[in-house]
């Protein structure tokens, strides 16, 4: 059956480049569209789509208000399509804490161009995060909350998405995945490295701000996000956290209690104690990548790093957590319970580079009591 999707813009380009792009696409049908946030309220309550795109500057009512009201009253998973901006990105932010299941950038040069990986990368989106809430709503997931939240998935522009060249797709799954005994206690580190995507903002978020401000250890941070958007993602956990998180810049050094968050567009390097930020190839998709920043923790600090590859879609991680193990180091994964989109995790489990599965309630507490 095709997924009822409901488009809410005040665009009428917008609103007829979504509607040709998705038309070749026989397991997606555009049920209605709305031009601002009261409009799209009432047509959620009539309409009962199964997933929602959803813009967030609209006349009457803005898209976080609608947002909000339709998580409370319908709840809906919400795709939000962001301006690639500073004042973008915050409100992103906010819309993903008030119950949005993921973003994308609205670029409308893409939405000119359209074309095969345009409607590839919406529509993969579209199916995954319908099919992520209708698992969440059923019981499939372990995570103390109620509803699925907020999300961010793989991101520089739309033309910018599709998986790594050199790095096989991996896409949620429900086959048996491999048992992982975990380990009973963490070899002494001297750096945590956490990669994630579809879901990290969320996952990052409750995993930090778990820990102490004397955290003894310096951590790097990787998450697929959009140039724009990394500086105020470091801002805004660097206001809710008790250790200090900043934009990572240039010849940076690693201090304990400090995380450092990859800047979007860009390579994240280890160079022995510090921080080296590069453009990097253009034929790698992920900017940053967190199979890059893991291999340069391998070489850099062989045996010595903790590794823990968090919610997302594809296999982003997977080669850089086996440089890292095949070094001595540590790899943890998250589980599939609590995982938004069990794409990572689980590439890293398939290939055995694992030594815990973790949930994500369960991670800060285990890094405060195995980090020493």
């Amino acid at each position: 059956m095709a997924i009822r999707l409901l488009v809410v813009d005040d665009s009428g380009f917008f609103q007829k480049r979504i509607a040709e792009i998705l038309k070749p696409s026989t397991d997606i049908k555009i049920i209605g569209f709305a031009s601002n946030g009261r409009e799209a309220i009432e047509k959620t309550e009539k309409l009962k789509p199964d997933v929602i795109t959803m813009d967030y500057e609209m006349p009457v009512m803005d898209g976080l208000t609608a947002l909000r009201n339709i998580m409370k009253t319908s709840p809906t998973p919400v795709l939000m399509f962001s301006s690639l901006s500073y004042d973008g990105a915050r409100v992103t932010l906010d819309a993903l804490d008030a119950g949005a299941i993921d973003f994308l950038p609205k670029n409308f040069e893409d939405l000119q161009r359209g074309g095969a990986k345009i409607r590839e990368i919406l529509t993969e989106k579209i199916k995954s995060v319908s099919e992520q809430y209708n698992r969440s709503l059923t019981g499939g997931t372990s995570s103390p909350e109620p509803k699925p939240k907020a999300v961010v998935r793989d991101t520089t522009t739309l033309n910018k998405q599709a998986p790594p060249q050199n790095i096989p797709s991996v896409k949620p799954s429900s086959q048996n995945i491999p048992s992982v005994k975990p380990s009973a206690s963490l070899k002494p580190v001297d750096l945590v490295l956490i990669g994630t995507s579809t879901g990290g903002p969320v996952a990052l978020q409750k995993v930090l701000t778990g820990l102490p401000a004397t955290f003894p250890k310096p951590i790097i941070l990787i998450q697929h996000m959009p140039a724009s958007f990394t500086e105020a993602f470091a801002e805004r956990l660097d206001k809710l956290c008790n250790i200090s998180v900043h934009l990572a810049k240039e010849g940076d050094a690693l201090k304990p209690g400090v995380a450092l968050l990859a800047p979007g567009g860009q390579q994240l390097l280890l160079d022995k104690g510090r921080i080296k930020i590069i453009d990097g190839d253009d034929r790698v998709n992920y900017k940053p990548c967190i199979d890059i920043t893991f291999a340069s923790a391998a070489k850099h600090f062989p045996g010595k790093t903790l590794g823990i590859i968090l919610t997302g879609m594809g296999s982003d991680g997977k080669d850089g957590a086996s440089l890292m193990k095949q070094t001595g180091s540590t790899i943890w994964a998250q589980d599939k319970d609590s995982c938004v989109i069990y794409g990572m995790p689980m590439a890293a489990v398939n290939a055995k580079v694992v030594d815990s599965i973790v949930p994500l309630h369960e991670i800060a507490g285990k890094l405060v009591k195995e980090v020493r």
